[in-house]
């Protein structure tokens, strides 16, 4: 099977558990379980990328457990961990309009109006999932205002404009906040 086109990150996995291969995943998917329904799961190691199915799995306490086809050995299984698992962009699920998926924000350009004039904040470095709303993690560069990193809460009075065309976020907030 051919690699991913393009593939999108939904999770890593993390450690083995036991001794038949099984391994522990960290989903970054909303909600945690949607990492089971994208097949196949990608994982790139020493810049070669390999397909992999999940052919079993049980959440416990800790989090998602997973036995991949053909994987049967912790030694085996010790190899792919700490790898991104990625899956084929085409694979998620379309969005509403005014809708985006966190990976298409990263790395965007995020611009502000501030005294009469569009301001440079950075751009966005991460993003984090509050409970009450997600938050843009705007690192300053040195074409921004300064090199602060910034908080910006991802709430419809806060952003003002996401032009994924121009990799630019307008957003209205006080660059001394």
């Amino acid at each position: 099977m051919a690699a991913p086109v393009n593939p999108v990150t939904v999770g890593r996995i993390i450690g083995v558990h036991g001794v038949r291969g099984w391994v522990k995943v960290q989903s970054s998917t909303q909600p945690e379980t949607n990492i089971l329904e994208y097949r196949p799961w990608w994982i790139c190691r020493k810049g070669e990328w390999r397909s992999l199915q999940v052919d079993h799995h049980r959440w416990v306490n800790k989090g998602l457990l997973c036995h991949l086809k053909g994987l049967d050995d912790r030694d085996e299984a010790k190899l792919i961990c700490q790898q991104d698992i990625a899956v084929e962009k085409s694979c998620l699920a379309a969005l509403d309009e005014g809708e985006h998926y966190w990976h298409e924000l990263q790395g965007l350009a995020v611009l502000c109006h501030w005294q009469g004039r569009a301001v440079s904040l950075g751009r966005v470095a991460d993003l984090l999932a509050t409970g009450a709303n997600d938050v843009l993690v705007v690192t300053g560069s040195k074409d921004s205002l300064d090199q602060r990193e910034r908080l910006i809460p991802y709430v419809d009075h806060v952003i003002v404009n996401v032009d994924l065309e121009n990799s630019l976020i307008e957003v209205d907030w006080d660059p001394d906040f």
